[in-house]
């Protein structure tokens, strides 16, 4: 039994909030419930950038109570020696618009999470760092869209 457009909807807007599915996975699984792209890319959109404030605003504040506790600390010690490998470079040289740029594009890994999660790491101010991610969230909502239309395979056949 095919689920409502509302169900649709609301699993799509769900599903991009999850740290490593994100959009990337929303959009195509709401055109695979029926949504049409546009509607599969929206809800898609509007989930993954209702986490980003929270991300930015909570994150610090949490990171400092759970410091306290050892086995959290040295967590947070590796997942922060991990970001900062992983974006250091292209973000500190590049500023929001590295931020951007590597939110952008939709690889596993590079999303509204990361990109939150490197900005606090970094301590880039929020007031840059949200608009970044944000352009980068509706950037790779559209390439994923197109990806999962099959925009891009039709543009590579044109091509050559």
């Amino acid at each position: 039994m095919p689920l409502s457009t509302l169900s649709a909807w609301f699993w799509v807007f769900f599903v991009s909030m999850l740290p490593v599915v994100e959009l990337r996975g929303a959009v195509p699984l709401g055109i695979g419930l029926g949504l049409p792209p546009w509607a599969a890319a929206l809800a898609a959109l509007l989930g993954n950038l209702l986490i980003v404030p929270f991300l930015l605003w909570l994150v610090p504040g949490i990171v400092d109570w759970f410091s306290r506790y050892q086995w959290f600390a040295k967590a947070w010690d590796r997942l922060e020696a991990r970001l900062r490998l992983k974006g250091e470079d292209a973000i500190q040289r590049y500023g929001a618009l590295g931020l951007l740029l590597f939110v952008a594009i939709p690889l596993p890994g590079s999303g509204a999470w990361t990109g939150s999660l490197i900005a606090v790491v970094l301590g880039l101010k929020k007031r840059y760092a949200a608009p970044a991610i944000a352009l980068g969230v509706l950037a790779a909502d559209v390439l994923v869209t197109l990806a999962a239309t099959g925009v891009l395979k039709g543009l590579e056949w044109i091509a050559g």
